[in-house]
């Protein structure tokens, strides 16, 4: 009984942590992270960011290989600083 209750309070924290850190992203992105770089998890160039379009990322179309907007969703971001937005992701998985 003990190991399903910490099971299910692991669950709970990690999913009040993610919203935690999503919200800190987009606080940040929100604050002036245009035109950060975006950077995939192996740290190759993915794109540039345009703005916050709701809880999405958008990515400008003039860095993208086929002048398409892209968009990455904020449990696809694993953290933001004053360089770059770095994802948990390859480039492939960008939509």
């Amino acid at each position: 009984m003990f190991a399903a209750q910490t099971a299910r309070m692991t669950k709970m924290n990690a999913g009040e942590i993610s919203d935690h850190i999503a919200q800190s992203v987009k606080a940040r992105l929100e604050q002036g992270g245009e035109h950060l770089q975006v950077k995939d998890v192996n740290g190759e160039h993915v794109g540039t960011v345009d703005h916050m379009d709701g809880d999405r990322v958008k990515l400008t179309k003039s860095d993208s290989a086929d002048g398409q907007h892209h968009y990455l969703s904020l449990d696809q971001v694993e953290s933001v600083d004053d360089v770059a937005v770095y994802l948990n992701v390859e480039r492939s998985a960008i939509a």
